[in-house]
């Protein structure tokens, strides 16, 4: 009794070592899935900073702090255990699904570029009623899309990140998209809070208490962060639909083979290759998000024809 209760314990300790030994790998797992999703983390942090734009700044923190919990929550508690069900029971649909997302970016980032080029009609206020929308319901609504938004990306980012695991013990699957999932997290929403406060450090800095060099140089980032912003919800959008595009042509096995072509010829011109990617994924982009909206609009008629029948 007592030898079978010693070998338990022996064969419990070996666990316990293989499982140590195994968790060794999980920093160079996680580094190595954090730089493969490093262009997608970049477009999450240009998108996210415009939802806070022409908010109360007082309320910039927590807004962003809602995004972000949200965030984590949604990696953690939905997309982190879904990859790694359909991973084992359903590996065919990770790649239909995330084409749905990537989908679904176009369609933003196409929205938000008609509406930048389309003619802004004066609206009759005699003839429309004007919606009035109090700063919380502004809040509440720019959380929400952001959220939609950021699942897409999250999505996508837990994806490879239990693509680089496949085939490693439960255990250390477990252990890296927790980990990708708390890092990323903390990574682009610490970054994207330190620039929507940028301003605020640019007025400290611009105190009479620090000398002329600070002063000047806190001065310049205030005039310099409306700019910034700016051009940052331009690159939000680009990011959408250069995303979303890559999403959807890597997922065709003949449009990702040549975007692998295409990344090998200018291999020796990394910046180029890199460049020449994001200009096809963006116009490819337009159009996807085209087709879509077309779509979209199609199966609004219909459901309202079928509506209006039904009456």
């Amino acid at each position: 009794m007592a030898s079978g209760f010693f070998a338990l314990l022996d064969d419990i300790s070996a666990l316990v070592k293989v499982s140590a030994a195994s968790l060794d790998d999980v920093p160079a797992q996680v580094a190595k899935t954090t730089g493969k999703v490093s262009g997608i983390v970049i477009d999450d942090t240009a998108v996210t900073p415009k939802y806070v734009v022409g908010l109360d700044p007082s309320r910039e923190l927590s807004i962003i702090y809602r995004i972000a919990k949200k965030s984590l929550i949604n990696k953690i508690l939905i997309l982190s255990p879904a990859a790694l069900i359909l991973g084992y029971f359903a590996p065919w649909a990770i790649t239909p699904i995330l084409m749905l997302g990537g989908a679904y970016l176009c369609f933003e980032g196409y929205e938000k570029v008609h509406s930048m080029f389309s003619p802004h009609h004066d609206v009759d206020v005699e003839s429309e009623q004007v919606k009035t929308i109090t700063p919380e319901e502004l809040e509440e609504e720019r959380v929400a899309s952001a959220v939609r938004t950021d699942i897409i990306l999250s999505a996508e980012i837990m994806a490879i990140a239990y693509s680089q695991v496949t085939g490693q013990p439960i255990i250390n699957q477990v252990a890296v998209m927790l980990a990708v999932a708390v890092f990323i997290t903390v990574a682009v929403y610490g970054f994207v809070g330190l620039i929507v406060k940028a301003d605020d450090i640019g007025v400290h800095l611009a105190q009479e208490k620090y000398g002329s060099t600070t002063r000047k140089f806190g001065r310049g980032m205030v005039k310099f962060m409306p700019h910034f912003l700016s051009i940052l919800s331009y690159v939000g959008t680009a990011a959408m639909l250069w995303v979303g595009a890559e999403i959807i042509l890597h997922g065709i096995p003949y449009t990702a083979h040549l975007l692998h072509e295409l990344e090998l010829a200018l291999a020796n011109i990394p910046a180029l290759g890199w460049l020449a990617k994001v200009l096809i994924c963006a116009v490819a982009g337009l159009l996807i998000g085209f087709v879509v909206e077309k779509l979209v609009l199609l199966v609004k008629k219909v459901l309202g024809k079928d509506t209006q029948a039904a009456h």
